[in-house]
């Protein structure tokens, strides 16, 4: 049961580096945003896939959850901030 475990953590680790690049290359500020967010929700699930891996789901869950509320927090605080100074949507291609 550990295998599978570990290969869905890998498996998951993977669909994080994509939402990595679009954290980086986003063309917009918003795709940045929902990159950083797709990548805190998934390290939520890794953080307890962790805990099944060492035996310790009760620790992990503790620790996922508040990961979670601190993404959602700076999410929201940073799309409120990009929204009020600076436009989500100024860096478009304009052609």
């Amino acid at each position: 049961m550990d295998n599978i475990f570990l290969y869905t953590g890998i498996y998951l680790t993977a669909l994080m580096a994509l939402s990595l690049y679009r954290g980086v290359f986003g063309p917009t500020i918003l795709d940045r945003l929902i990159g950083v967010n797709a990548i805190g929700s998934k390290t939520t699930v890794l953080l307890i896939l962790i805990g099944f891996l060492y035996h310790r789901v009760d620790m992990f869950i503790d620790i996922a959850l508040a990961y979670a509320m601190l993404n959602f927090i700076a999410v929201l605080a940073a799309s409120r901030f990009f929204l009020k100074k600076k436009g989500l949507y100024d860096e478009s291609i304009k052609n």
